[in-house]
This record gives C-alpha cells, structure tokens and sequence, in this order.
C-alpha cells in the first residue's frame, strides 16, 4: 500500500482540483506580469489581486509543464517558489504533481532525538554517482555503521553543477544535478524504510550570488536597515517573507518527510520582530507536525541557549539541538595545538574548557571572545539536557573552511583521533560524523563552486583573501597555492574514496556505536550533569559524569594530551569501554597514559560486557 503527500502554498504552481494549474507570484516590484509556457514566445497575463500579487489559473499547463514568468521588459525568470528546474537556476521551472509519489513507508512517524547518531554528508560527493540514488545505494553501510540519522548538506538549486549548496536561490528545488523531487523521496523514503532518520540544511539567512531574481521582483524581500556578509539582509518583518520561508520548512517536513532540518548560520538571520522569525516557524512546526518525531537543529554561532528551551515534560518548546561549535574548537586544540582565527579563544586552559562543554554545553556562556574583539558571546546553557548539543569532530565547514581543506585525519595522530571518538561517540551528547569519518579518510573536503566569468574571478579571489591574515598564507605565493573553488579538480579532490575492505577504525566506530545503542541510549532520556569534576591541576585529565535517565552514573576520565597525566581512582561502576587495556588499573595507580579514555557506567542498568 501507497501513500501520497503533499504541500499546499499561497504562491508558485499548484494544480487544482479540475486538472488547471494556478501561478501565483508576489511580485510588488513590477507593475504587471505574464507566464510564458513550454518555451513559446506567447506570455499569457496574469492577473494583479492586490499587494503586488498577481495570478494565472490555466488548463494549458500540466504537470511537467515547464514554465517562466516574464517582466515587462520581456526577462524571463524561474519562479521563486519552484518545486523542479528543467535545467539550471536561469531557466524554466517545471509543474511538478506532488501526490504524483507513492510512499511506502508513509506510516512512519520518526525515532526519538536521543537515538540519533547524526551522519553529514554531500550528496554529489558521497554516492558512486553523485545523486540521491547513489547515496541510497549506500544506505546499508551506514546502518550497519550504526549511524541512525543522516544529515543532508543543503540540496536546494544552485548555480552551477557542483557546490556546497549554500548558495542556492530555489529553496523549493531539490537540485537537477542531484536527480529531483521523485529521487529525493525514493532516498527518504528508502531511509525511513531502513529505520533512518533523515535531516536536511536549509539557508534562510541569504540567497547565492546566481539566479537570484526576487531583488527584481519583489526588492521588499530584502532591507536596507541590516547588512549580513551577504549584502542587505531579509527583510523578515513582512508577512510576505515570513510565510515564504515557513512553506519552505513545513514543504520539506511533509511533502518531502523528512524527519527534521538544520538551520543554517541563524546568528546571521537579523530580525527585529516579535515574535522572531525563528520561534514563529517553530511553533508553526511544532502545531503542524503534531504526532511525528521532527527535529528542528541550530547553527547559532552566538550561543542563544533560550531557543534550546525546554517544556515541564522536557520536550522542546522551539529547537531540539544546536551545533556545538565550542566542543569541536577545543578539542581540535587539544589534538593539535592550533591557534589561529577562532582557536585562540581555546588556547587558555583547554582540558578544563572541555570539561565545561561536556558538563554544561556551551565554553562561552557569555565571556568576552577575543576573536570576537572582546565582545560577550553565548547565554547559560548548563540547565539545559545534554541531549541539546550535537557534539561532532569534523563537518563541512571545520573541514572545508580551511584554506587546504585538511581533515582531522592529517593534522592529527591516529591514536589521538581515536581517544577523540571514544570520547565523542559514548558521551550523552548528540554525536555527530562527517561522511568518510568512520573509516578514517583522508581526501580533503574543499570548498568547491561552478561559477563563471567575474563571478568565478571573484569568488577565487575572496577566498584567497580571506587567509591573509593567517600566517601560513601571508606571503602571496601562499595564497595562489590555494584550490580554485570553480575548478573541477577542487571538487574532484574532496571526494572520499571508499576502503575496499574494513579498517581498523571502521571497526572501532561500529564497537563504539554499539556500545551507544545498547547501553546508554535508551537511559538518555532525562540525563542531566552530575555536577562539574574538579581537576587538581591543569595537569589533570578531564573527568565527567552524567545520571542517565534511570538513575545509573555515566562517568568519563580522558587524558587528551601527548604525555601521560596524573589520575585519581577510576570512576566507580563497570568499565563500559577503555582506549588501552587494564586502563581502569592504571588509573587507579595514579597514570593515564597519552591520548586514554575510560568509560564506566554504575548504577542497576549498568551490567553487562565492556569494550576496548
């Protein structure tokens, strides 16, 4: 048995129910527009309804109907709210019949946040083929991984026929190059059968450069009163703009089923409304989702613990979890000594900052940043679960921001990256992996593009500034042995190439999932720090503890550093797992070696076998 769904918007192409096809468009910028249909020279009017929206209900168009409005000045562009292009962003979108795909898993209703084990990926770079299907095609390894929820990097139309995905300007478009609206769901819903969740990354905080064509439209989309690294910001005060991007969110969730979204950079969604735009989308996800498992995720560079709010039964009232970009920067210091750009910010005292990111979430709760130029940054966040945090040692952007895209696996020693995992993998927070982690690859993630012309020149150019200011990258020289973002090879280089056979940390990752899945998530629910450890001196290893949901002590001792350090007693309870056999004995004898975790759980839950 079957099922469709579907997403009814106030805008765009949407079929009626006697077989016509209705366009809507807001359009205040221009005082009348027309469809032009299947390429033909004949633009049909549309119809002005009031406050820039202007209309067309046609039986001349059908589904798969390709279709652009047109200008007075006779410019033809793609709709805004395109659900499929035929080609790329300048050209025509396609009527697209939404109920047109039959689900099978359409009873699925999603897995509780604290199964997740969070996976990111690219999909042009992870797959055999570069599309939708070729990641489902790969859909066993991650199961048997034990990873139980993948995380789309954005998959909206962009410019070009490679790119991060950040840049795109259709936020309705699943992109052509990655196979479209039926490929997509056939990966959600393969997903789904497989017990996966499913997130994507949506862009609400600007358009990309290319085939962006609502400053024509509609120049009130945007204002002048805010300015975001992107130029004027999204003038999110307007009904008109809020609704867009709630269609888009509530679009994603049911149309296409996914079990959640990540948001972007929502520091940088500047909004002087009440309430914000982010607490009325998610209150309109939490009404309209009622019954499903759904997950809304921050990117919040800022650290603005009261979107992360709970409810008296510890649901979330608005997002469910954020990114915690303090926990991968002092642990990537920890790992390898760095310290430019926002790493300087962690170089005071790491191990006890680390402690402080897995007790309470965020390190800076409101600190001066001295890469912010002194300015406070981040709100209290030890009240909240540790389930909150999505916790994580590379992603795309700790990767692919570097100048040379390395990954952790070449600025770090294995052991140490191995401690790094046992410590993220068992720890109450969300852990999250980057597509080729678990196996250990060591392919750089590039930024990468396909822009043209001035664009491509400037895009290349920017880029290489923005390293100037690094030592490694002062000298000009430098700078030029910096990828070209529009190369093809830049995009060539940054996909993973998959092992033929097991590795030794493959193995490890699939020990450390099972060891997650069996015995501490499903005790996650209602875990709460057990106080913050004290550390006799900034030689000590970093000591933590959580009560899990059913009373048993979750305890942590990690020694992140090249040198063997000072240990008290071992945490009391079983040893659940330990980087280095008899671990817990050499603890207790006053040592732990170099790069060391040990695990251990107590309480009545807390039998059964251990792992190293």
């Amino acid at each position: 048995m079957t099922t469709s769904f579907s997403h009814s918007m106030p805008f765009g192409a949407e079929l009626t129910a006697d077989g016509a096809v209705r366009f809507r468009l807001w359009a205040p910028g221009q005082p009348e527009m027309a469809v032009a249909l299947g390429g033909s020279d004949l633009a049909l009017a549309m119809d002005p309804i009031g406050d820039g929206w202007f209309e067309l209900v046609t039986d001349r168009a059908r589904p798969g109907s390709t279709y652009q409005f047109v200008m007075p000045d006779g410019l033809r562009v793609p709709d805004p709210a395109s659900r499929a292009q035929q080609d790329d962003v300048n050209g025509p979108s396609l009527v697209i019949d939404p109920a047109s795909y039959g689900w099978r898993s359409g009873n699925w209703n999603g897995r509780p946040w604290e199964d997740a084990v969070l996976y990111e990926l690219h999909v042009g770079a992870f797959g055999n083929d570069g599309t939708f299907d070729g990641v489902r095609r790969r859909l066993d390894h991650l199961a048997r991984t034990g990873i139980t929820a993948i995380e789309l990097m954005p998959v909206a139309e962009f410019a070009g026929h490679r790119g991060w995905g950040y840049d795109g300007v259709l936020p309705f478009a699943p992109d052509r190059a990655y196979g479209g609206p039926d490929a997509l769901k056939r990966l959600v819903d393969e997903c789904h059968g497989q017990g996966l969740m499913i997130l994507l990354d949506v862009v609400y905080n600007h358009f990309g450069p290319e085939g962006n064509y609502l400053p024509l439209l509609a120049p009130a989309f945007f204002t002048e009163r805010h300015h975001t690294p992107w130029g004027a910001a999204i003038d999110f005060s307007r009904r008109q703009v809020r609704d867009f991007f709630i269609h888009t969110v509530l679009y994603w969730l049911t149309e296409y089923r996914f079990d959640g979204l990540r948001l972007d950079a929502v520091h940088a969604i500047l909004d002087d409304s009440d309430p914000h735009i982010l607490v009325e989308l998610a209150e309109t996800v939490r009404q309209a989702t009622a019954g499903r498992q759904v997950h809304l995720v921050l990117e919040n560079a800022s650290n603005e613990a009261r979107y992360l709010k709970r409810g008296a039964d510890g649901a979330p009232l608005h997002y469910t979890a954020q990114w915690n970009d303090d926990y991968h920067h002092v642990v990537h210091v920890l790992l390898t000594g760095e310290k430019d750009g926002y790493y300087r910010d962690f170089v005071d005292d790491p191990a006890g900052r680390l402690m402080r990111a897995l007790t309470e979430g965020f390190v800076y709760q409101g600190e001066n940043s001295a890469h912010e130029g002194g300015a406070p940054r981040g709100e209290a966040s030890g009240h909240l679960p540790p389930t909150a945090m999505v916790n994580f040692l590379q992603n795309h952007d700790q990767i692919g921001n570097r100048a040379m895209g390395e990954r952790l696996t070449t600025l770090a020693s294995d052991e140490a990256v191995r401690a790094a995992l046992a410590l993220l993998l068992l720890a109450p927070q969300i852990p999250m992996l980057f597509m080729g982690e678990e196996w250990g690859a060591k392919e750089p993630f590039l930024y990468f593009c396909d822009f043209h012309d001035q664009l491509a020149d400037a895009v290349r150019e920017g880029r290489r500034r923005e390293f100037a200011a690094f030592a490694r990258f002062a000298a000009p020289e430098a700078r030029e042995a910096i990828p070209d973002p529009n190369a093809a090879e830049t995009f060539e280089r940054s996909v993973p190439a998959w092992p033929a056979r097991e590795t030794e940390r493959l193995a490890d990752v699939r020990t450390l999932l099972s060891l997650r899945r069996e015995r501490i998530v499903p005790h996650l629910r209602g875990a709460v720090c057990a106080g913050k450890a004290e550390r006799p001196s900034p030689d000590s290893p970093v000591a933590a503890s959580w009560i899990l949901g059913d009373g048993s002590r979750l305890s942590v001792v990690a020694n992140l550093s090249g040198w063997a350090a000072p240990s008290g007693p071992a945490p009391a309870g079983d040893m659940l797992f330990e980087t280095h056999e008899g671990l817990g004995d050499r603890a207790s004898a006053g040592k732990l070696p170099p790069w060391s975790v040990l695990w251990c759980l107590d309480g009545a839950n807390a039998t059964g076998s251990a792992a190293s």
